[in-house]
């Protein structure tokens, strides 16, 4: 069992949780089962990163339930398998991670190659106002980008959050 997996069965058993520092609150109206408490003794490392915000802000309970609702809402609206569902909601994280993770670079040279301007290969601004630009020249920003995105997946994929292979959930 994983540490996301003792966490839904914490609070399918009506605990709820929180974090300080290192440590692990639960509360509780009722005892709750002791294999439950037992999971949350076994995975409490993992519990407590599932619940502490990262450097975006997110927890990753928060990127997981963003993936759920995704899924949830392309299944049943756009008419899709839940395999499609969740490959799509996959995509929106990718692209929500990005966003969260901008990468800024000085304007003088190349973010990728770090070569300079020149009258043959402008380096171009690539972005948004607001998180600043990565600079880039137009031919070196499809091998950036696509070298982002496997970074954005393998960041979702170590937080377990990935399509189902199977399409089956």
């Amino acid at each position: 069992m994983s540490a996301a997996q003792a966490l839904k069965a914490a609070r399918a058993a009506g605990i709820e949780l929180d974090v300080d520092g290192d440590d692990l609150l639960w509360a509780s109206p009722k005892q709750p089962p002791t294999a439950v408490l037992d999971l949350l003794a076994r995975h409490k490392t993992g519990i407590v990163r599932l619940l502490r915000p990262g450097g975006d802000g997110w927890s990753i309970e928060d990127w997981q339930a963003f993936f759920d609702e995704r899924a949830g809402i392309a299944e049943p609206d756009g008419g899709l398998s839940r395999g499609e569902a969740e490959a799509l909601a996959f995509d929106h994280c990718v692209m929500e991670w990005l966003m969260r993770h901008p990468v800024r670079s000085n304007p003088s040279a190349c973010l990728r190659c770090g070569r300079a301007e020149d009258e043959r290969a402008f380096v171009l601004p690539f972005g948004t106002e607001a998180s600043g630009h990565a600079w880039l020249h137009s031919d070196c920003w499809p091998a950036w980008h696509a070298a982002r995105k496997t970074e954005a997946v393998a960041a979702l994929t170590t937080m377990e959050i990935a399509p189902r292979a199977d399409g089956i959930g």
